[in-house]
């Protein structure tokens, strides 16, 4: 088989699965060019790496894993340097007045205020539809450590949705 053949062979295997890694990088960035970027970055290292993937692993549950990955690696390079004034500057529209709109603003308001880890386990098993063992892999922790940070992270959202805020207090001595 050529070089060529492999290549549309992977590009087969690997464009079914855009539309989930699409969904998945706006979840975590919440702006569509961002997303763009981060798939885009996706696909060209698991093309780079294709040789060092597993066989019998999930092709899906590698590539939320780079991407996953990705996106951690750009907040911690976006945390040392500072943001330049054209980086905050809003974009253009006015907010959502239908109802609808609304609910889901606040659900992915409340969304941004879980911990990191509970947001990435929330987003893989309730957006990606992923198992509790493809979640497991994804992010490289037992079963049962998955299925802790979904119902904390679950009932934390919820919280948050209902009432608006956190809900829990913290002490101060």
């Amino acid at each position: 088989m050529t070089a060529g053949a492999h290549r549309l062979g992977r590009a087969a295997l690997l464009e079914p699965l855009i539309p989930q890694l699409r969904r998945y990088a706006y979840a975590m960035t919440r702006d569509h060019e961002s997303a763009d970027d981060l798939v885009q970055d996706t696909l060209e290292r698991a093309l780079s790496r294709w040789a060092l993937r597993r066989r019998d692993g999930d092709l899906r549950a590698w590539l939320f894993a780079i991407e996953r990955n990705l996106h951690v690696s750009s907040i911690r390079t976006r945390r040392r340097r500072p943001e330049s004034a054209l980086d905050a500057a809003d974009e253009p529209g006015g907010p959502a007045t239908q109802e609808a709109g609304l609910a889901a603003r606040d659900a992915l308001e409340a969304l941004d205020h879980l911990p990191e880890d509970h947001r990435t386990v929330l987003l893989l098993v309730g957006v990606e539809d992923l198992t509790y063992e493809e979640t497991a892999r994804v992010l490289d922790l037992p079963v049962g450590t998955v299925m802790s940070r979904l119902s904390r992270a679950r009932t934390r959202l919820r919280a948050l949705i209902e009432t608006g805020r956190s809900g829990y207090l913290r002490r101060v001595k």
